[in-house]
């Protein structure tokens, strides 16, 4: 493996158009993603990669290795937060500064893991299936973390499953009618914070809802005894009888729109008249309930349909929720709507994260990416709900990246001290700051003696 010290000890380079200038490059003092630092300071006040360490195997038997699970994790994890999202970087970030410090241990002074270690490690030790189990139960066991640090009182799952686009001959791979192209499918739970509190990758040729009880029911045993009010959201992939009967016994009230079909729209006749008189200039809204049973379900259920005219429609638009909430309807449908966050929510992982970018041939190594990419979210989603003043509150993932990560530093040594120079154009002191005292809130506050 290349040292640390990158192309510091060449010529620099001159330009034409001012000869007063040089280009110096020095792998081993500049960075590119100072802000990483912030991550890793949220990482150290709730312990999340040290615990993921704890629960991971180590199959090697070498002895010659100097990088441990936790720092390869961080390699692999913070790698993929600042936007890197294979290991085909992993030899230039190996040399980074900022990595190389938040990897820490020996990979400060000798550099972190290089592109071939990192795909082993992602590609046969995790692949294991003690290890995919561990990795896919880490999502939770974090958000437990911050829910240690932060209680709350209420918990809202939404469900919803998403499309990754796959090329050649990926196992597992299949073409998708809906989405129109060959890919993958996976399945996601978030919670209303946007924390990925379990994800699943599944074939491209299966239904939205399959396979939802292994992902779903894991997330409901980890609130199960707690003092919490339960809600479950999901569209109308999810309208399936033993989604209804297994919240139920679980004690989730819960909102899940239903297709619509003769009987229901039945039920609300005289709404899909049109009105009387001039056509209105603005939205009609209206509401109904009514008790509906379909013939596979055990019993028969609160229906909520909303009925929409809109200027220059010739038809209303109308839209079924089946629910066991006892809210007045107008309540219960602006509670279904908020869970187009989740839409949201996946939409950041894609753009910020990258989580799409599963090109391994394997369909167990493609797992190890998406749980890994999960992490990645988690942890930058964590620092925008925990850490952020309210001035940046707002910011999205994709946001964060691009003016709190991608912040340029310059390492320089004082003796036993390090510091890095950040650039002062790209983030004000006051408010990185602000973020590392909203992050040292979070940490265990010490026993008196």
């Amino acid at each position: 493996m290349r040292t640390p010290e990158g192309e510091a000890n060449l010529s620099p380079l001159r330009v034409g158009f001012d000869r007063r200038l040089k280009l110096e490059f020095h792998g081993s003092r500049i960075t590119s993603d100072a802000g990483l630092l912030a991550y890793r300071e949220l990482d150290d006040a709730l312990g999340l990669t040290d615990m993921a360490a704890g629960v991971l195997a180590d199959s090697r038997t070498g002895k010659n290795g100097w990088h441990g699970l936790g720092g390869l994790l961080r390699q692999s994890v913070y790698g993929r937060l600042a936007g890197y999202e294979d290991v085909n970087d992993a030899d230039r970030l190996g040399r980074d500064p900022a990595m190389r410090w938040i990897i820490g241990g020996k990979a400060i002074e000798r550099g972190g893991a290089s592109t071939s270690q990192m795909g082993r490690f992602e590609t046969e030790l995790l692949s294991t299936d003690a290890n995919l189990a561990a990795l896919t139960d880490l999502c939770g066991s974090w958000i437990d973390k911050v829910h240690s640090r932060k209680p709350l009182k209420t918990i809202v799952l939404d469900m919803d499953s998403s499309v990754s686009p796959t090329h050649g001959a990926q196992e597992g791979t299949a073409y998708n009618g809906h989405f129109g192209c060959t890919c993958y499918h996976p399945l996601f739970v978030f919670n209303q914070f946007g924390d990925l509190e379990r994800c699943a990758l599944r074939p491209g040729n299966v239904h939205s809802a399959d396979g939802w009880r292994d992902v779903l029911e894991p997330v409901v045993a980890r609130y199960r005894g707690k003092r919490l009010r339960r809600f479950f959201r999901g569209d109308a992939a999810f309208a399936l009888p033993g989604i209804y009967g297994f919240l139920e016994a679980e004690d989730f009230g819960y909102a899940i729109r239903l297709p619509a079909n003769t009987v229901l729209q039945g039920n609300i006749a005289h709404l899909l008249k049109r009105p009387v008189g001039r056509p209105p200039k603005d939205v009609r809204r209206y509401y109904a309930n009514f008790s509906y049973q379909a013939a596979s379900w055990a019993k028969a259920r609160r229906v909520i349909a909303k009925v929409e005219w809109h200027p220059g429609e010739l038809y209303p638009r109308v839209g079924f929720i089946v629910t066991n909430l006892a809210r007045p309807a107008e309540r219960i449908i602006a509670f279904y709507n908020q869970r187009g966050t989740a839409e949201q929510n996946i939409k950041e992982g894609k753009n910020a994260i990258q989580w799409t970018r599963l090109s391994c041939r394997k369909f167990a190594h493609n797992a190890v990416r998406l749980q890994l990419h999960a992490l990645a979210y988690n942890l930058g989603n964590f620092l925008r709900t925990l850490a952020l003043p309210d001035a940046v509150e707002h910011w999205s993932m994709t946001t964060l990246r691009d003016r709190l990560i991608k912040i340029g530093g310059k390492i320089v040594r004082h003796g036993r001290y390090v510091t890095f120079q950040m650039a002062e154009i790209a983030i004000p002191r006051g408010l990185f700051a602000d973020i590392l005292r909203r992050i040292d809130r979070l940490r265990p506050k010490s026993c008196p003696t």
